[in-house]
């Protein structure tokens, strides 16, 4: 039990039962990220400029109709929406496709890999209230890594040795900054220390401030980055989404 805020909460591993209402909350953790992405890319200075030029072109075209106008930048904003909506809802459609289509084969099944889920106390009954995923990587050889990110060499394998993977961390809106995040955090980090991982890697939207924030509490860097967010690389040009490999040495 791990209270925080007078919210008390376990984190337990993952049974077949919760199957459900650990699918319908990932659902929903990566989906709300749609709106912040929006945003983000709404006020970034290339598209305020396009927005701008836009609008007037709008406001000029309509015979300095402000309606015109009004109506060409609401037309730009709602391009920019559809593409961070197909960006996360691709990812969405991906995983439930895979992994998350059967969490218990996915994680349960090979004792390198790890599903748990974060329960509180509702009304008289347990609710889940977040979920974190890890599927272990055992190195067969000690060479170089490479880094298919950015394209190239980026170290040695040797001195990290096997490494773990966190694919999913998502708390529930209500119970965020209450301490769930930070404990499931620590819970995958002594798993990854009592299975013998020399560094815990993972991989975080940029919109996602807060997850990066929690990332560099616990002293998590950045080692990477790319844009291939969506086939289609004019999604993600205009998203501005880009995703961030973050690592640490444990």
């Amino acid at each position: 039990m791990a209270p925080k805020n007078n919210i008390p909460f376990s984190i337990r591993k993952f049974a077949p039962s919760d199957q459900r209402a650990a699918t319908s909350l990932f659902r929903d953790g990566i989906m709300e990220n749609v709106y912040p992405a929006f945003f983000k890319a709404l006020g970034h200075p290339d598209h305020i400029g396009i927005a701008l030029s836009i609008s007037m072109a709008g406001y000029v075209l309509g015979g300095s109709s402000y309606f015109q106008a009004l109506l060409f930048v609401s037309a730009w904003a709602a391009l920019l929406y559809y593409c961070c909506h197909e960006i996360y809802e691709g990812f969405l459609a991906q995983r439930m496709g895979a992994d998350m289509a059967d969490i218990n084969a996915s994680y349960l099944v090979n004792p390198d890999s790890a599903f748990w889920v974060a329960e509180t106390e509702v009304k008289g009954q347990q609710k889940l209230a977040g979920v974190v995923a890890l599927i272990g990587k055992r190195s067969e050889n000690d060479g170089e890594r490479f880094d298919d990110w950015n394209g190239g060499v980026i170290g040695e394998e040797s001195e990290f040795g096997s490494h773990a993977e966190l694919m999913h961390l998502v708390v529930s809106f209500p119970w965020r900054r209450k301490g769930f995040g930070s404990e499931m955090m620590q819970t995958v980090m002594d798993f990854c220390k009592e299975r013998g991982y020399g560094r815990l890697v993972l991989d975080v939207s940029s919109s996602q401030t807060a997850a990066i924030a929690m990332c560099q509490k616990f002293g998590f860097v950045q080692t990477g980055s790319h844009n291939n967010t969506h086939p289609n690389r004019w999604f993600s040009r205009l998203a501005r989404v880009s995703m961030l490999r973050m690592e640490k040495v444990l």
